[in-house]
């Protein structure tokens, strides 16, 4: 199996690798903006190449003889277009894209109101929800990942998930957990098709806000 991971040098992305290089046998190819100087990991199933999302032909080549795509960050509209129309063309169907909760006005009570407040109204909450738009709208068998919270604690790869649909209310998520969720979808431990998971915390779910705010 070989995977295309867009946005390689960021957080989620950088210990899905990790994961994916020390628990199985998957190539990898990582594509980032200036990839080649940020992304420092060395492997031999491993092919770093430095490109912009809005750089379509770069991704067709990018996307040569891959399975799937792991998207780390859905906040550009424009991009999310031309990385569906280049799936479509490459012919490529399984798509993995991160986004955030609060997509379809579904988080709930006290946490739910904390939320609105922080980035209900901005733009990056409007260009997440046109992307997850695209899509979803898109003939790609995707899976969106609608992230709560993000923090950092090793060892700490608990996750749980709700529908679409489905009232969202974990107040918060390890950036490991997120890593490990993907790496589970990516190997089959877990499948889902066509659907938006919200992804957080066991026992967040009464939290007015997260701990670390």
């Amino acid at each position: 199996m070989k995977i295309l991971i867009l946005g390689a040098a960021g957080q989620i992305a950088v210990k899905l690798t990790d994961l994916l290089l020390e628990e199985t046998d998957i190539n990898l190819v990582l594509y980032a903006r200036h990839g080649e100087q940020r992304i420092t990991r060395q492997d031999h199933r491993v092919n770093v190449i430095s490109g912009d999302f809005l750089e379509k032909e770069k991704l067709i080549l990018a996307m040569k003889d891959i399975d799937a795509v792991y998207l780390n960050d859905m906040g550009n509209t424009e991009a999310v277009k031309i990385i569906v129309e280049a799936m479509q063309e490459v012919g490529i169907k399984r798509f993995i894209g991160a986004s955030i909760l609060g997509i379809y006005d579904e988080v709930v009570g006290k946490f739910g109101e904390w939320n609105h407040a922080m980035i209900g109204t901005s733009p990056r909450m409007q260009a997440q929800k046109d992307s997850a738009k695209v899509v979803e709208e898109s003939n790609l068998d995707y899976i969106l990942l609608r992230l709560t919270w993000l923090y950092n604690q090793p060892k700490n790869e608990a996750y749980a998930l709700s529908l679409k649909g489905i009232p969202f209310k974990g107040a918060q998520v390890t950036r490991e957990a997120v890593a490990r969720l993907i790496a589970d979808l990516l190997t089959g431990k877990i499948s889902y098709d066509k659907e938006s998971l919200g992804v957080y915390e066991p026992g967040t779910e009464l939290f007015p806000k997260p701990t670390f705010y």
